[in-house]
């Protein structure tokens, strides 16, 4: 057998809670899927998961019965409607920071998973906690969620430098939401652009808008994805060009770029002292 191909992981944050991240999460996640790719969704925000709120999910195991050995990966991840794999959290069982020592179990838990997914997306947590930015640190991408409200956009901001300046991390990419027009997104992408000039090379590249549209109240109040429920609506459109866009993202350069070497790049990420600042 060949060595495993690589999995894209792109890890999305946003600097607070409120501007529809897991709505993100899970359209994306499904948009991916109909386009025949093998994705597998891990809820990352461990203080208050939502991904299961979000799709109306109620997991018996979830990845914390893996970390503490109860259960094997496999038997954690289900596959949902969309046709996509969800490893849901478990709200209040895990501290802010990972333990280094359970995530390396993992390694062996993804080497055995039969069929092992092509993109992992990870929900992260709002904020700068020290499980997101580790999070960002090991994805292959990091996708961060705005919208045009100034407390947002600050705290995204916050988050840019944070990473940039204490981890010299320089690629991210930015998906704009709840936005009036297209150029309300693009306004606000070159707003953050001017901002973020005096970080060192940073790139902020602009993948698209989800408008503000109430077919995603109605699908939020349905507990599905609107791309599901009501797939003609603007929203699910948008989420439609964004899955076409992250499918041609390109691939992890490093041949260990598989997801239990995500895992190994999470642990060297909590593990490594931050560069010393200036």
């Amino acid at each position: 057998m060949g060595a495993p191909a690589p999995v894209q992981v792109i890890a999305i944050a946003s600097g607070k809670g409120g501007v529809g991240k897991t709505q993100a999460a899970i359209n994306l996640a499904w948009t991916l899927a109909a386009r025949g790719r093998r994705v597998m969704l891990l809820d990352a925000s461990f203080a208050l998961p939502g991904v299961d709120v979000a799709l109306g999910l109620t997991p018996q195991l979830t990845l914390v019965d893996v970390l503490e050995g109860r259960c094997r990966l496999a038997e954690a991840v289900f596959t949902v409607a969309g046709g996509f794999q969800v490893l849901a959290g478990s709200a209040g069982r895990l501290p802010g920071q990972l333990p280094a020592l359970q995530l390396a179990g993992l390694i062996q838990a993804f080497s055995e998973l039969p069929a092992p997914p092509e993109v992992l997306l990870i929900d992260c947590a709002p904020g700068i906690g020290s499980d997101v930015l580790g999070l960002l640190r090991a994805s292959s991408e990091a996708l961060l969620v705005v919208n045009d409200e100034p407390a947002a956009a600050a705290d995204a901001l916050t988050l840019l430098r944070r990473l940039n300046q204490d981890f010299a991390m320089s690629r991210f990419r930015l998906l704009a939401s709840m936005t009036l027009s297209a150029a309300e997104g693009r306004a606000l992408h070159e707003r953050l652009l001017r901002q973020s000039e005096s970080l060192g090379g940073v790139s902020l590249d602009y993948v698209g808008a989800i408008p503000l549209d109430d077919s995603l109240r109605r699908a939020v109040q349905r507990q599905r994805t609107v791309c599901e429920v009501l797939p003609r609506s603007r929203a699910a459109n948008a989420y439609r060009e964004l899955a076409e866009k992250v499918d041609a993202w390109p691939l992890p350069a490093n041949p260990r770029g598989h997801l239990e070497f995500f895992v190994e790049r999470l642990i060297f990420a909590q593990a490594a002292p931050r560069p010393a600042r200036p």
